[in-house]
């Protein structure tokens, strides 16, 4: 099917979506309008607020598609104002907590695009899952997406693993908050003259948060408890580039924890990619250099590689393969659900 294709990408800080033709061959689909909308989709306690996605999405949609000129051959749809709009063959939405918070999205969802915009097609996908589409395609490999957390995707191409990933409390080891975690309580250790502490992130900690006895109520009662942690990730490599040690054996915890995480979900075929995407990069050689050490070592098979796109890029590419029933990822109940 000719027309356009809808990218969405909910995450937690906000929500992306995008509108691209659908590709011709192999091609991948370029965006040809974005809009964005600021905070995260709400969550209830029956998951993921649908009703509240689609308020964030049709009317941004709609405003995008009156601005677009029409592919060719793409046929048109009534909409309920009686006027002929482009059609929107297929959509991909791609969601943090679509894999466990996500039934409401997959009862009400398909329905709602279908009426709405008259798409045919509708894949529901964890964010794990469009973050992998657009750093790797459909190949096989493995995907880490290391940010405030942790998690790393991969496949066969017959089904999916994912590693990590559950959250600050239980895991996302070597994410950013696990890192600024670590980092504060050798601050702390400083403080109290215990051994392993840091007289350099106990600096750093006073000039980012104050006294030292001010930081558990500074955190423990926050519900942004993982960003505020995550926030001194940043200071810790900072100390580290410094040659503080303790910083230093903190990043490469970190980079080990991260190889290891990834080593969990590659294929075991000779040369499977390994894509390495997230904010969590921008911390630079005191985590990049431990964790390519990390990475040959415990995946000497793989060869990591360059991140082709984002997750928006990826939902577009998953919307893009669905419209034309070329997608070669797998689907799965929870990962990668088709409708």
């Amino acid at each position: 099917m000719t027309g356009w294709v809808l990218g969405v990408d909910s995450g937690g800080s906000g929500l992306r979506l995008a509108l691209a033709r659908t590709a011709a061959g192999r091609e991948t689909p370029v965006a040809a309008a974005t809009a964005t909308a600021d905070g995260p989709v709400r969550t209830g306690p029956s998951g993921i607020d649908a009703d509240h996605l689609l308020e964030l999405v049709l009317p941004r949609t709609a405003a995008l598609l009156s601005e677009l000129p029409e592919p060719p051959d793409a046929a048109r749809e009534d909409g309920p104002d009686g006027k002929r709009s482009p059609r929107i063959v297929a959509v991909c939405v791609g969601a943090a907590g679509m894999a466990t918070l996500g039934d409401g999205l997959r009862t009400v969802l398909p329905g709602a695009f279908a009426r709405e915009l008259g798409a045919r097609r509708v894949a529901l996908a964890a964010d794990a899952v469009t973050a992998y589409a657009g750093a790797l395609g459909e190949r096989p490999g493995a995907v880490v997406a290391a940010g405030t957390g942790m998690i790393a995707t991969g496949t066969d191409l017959r089904g999916w693993r994912r590693a990590d990933g559950w959250g600050h409390l239980l895991g996302d080891c070597g994410g950013g908050a696990w890192i600024g975690r670590a980092g504060l309580e050798a601050a702390l250790r400083a403080h109290d003259g215990r051994e392993g502490g840091s007289r350099s992130l106990l600096a750093r900690a006073e000039a980012v948060f104050g006294p030292p006895a001010s930081l558990p109520g500074m955190l423990y009662p926050r519900a942004d408890r993982p960003a505020v942690l995550a926030s001194f990730a940043p200071e810790v490599a900072r100390c580290a580039g410094e040659g503080d040690p303790v910083a230093v054996r903190v990043l490469e915890e970190a980079a080990a924890q991260i190889a290891t995480t990834a080593a969990a979900v590659c294929p075991p075929e000779e040369g499977s990619p390994v894509a390495l995407t997230g904010g969590l990069l921008g911390l630079g050689g005191p985590l990049l250099a431990p964790l390519r050490r990390e990475l040959a070592s415990r995946l000497p098979h793989a060869r990591t590689v360059p991140a082709a796109g984002d997750p928006l890029a990826g939902a577009l590419l998953v919307a893009d393969r669905l419209a034309r029933d070329a997608l070669r990822l797998p689907a799965d109940p929870a990962f990668l659900h088709l409708g």
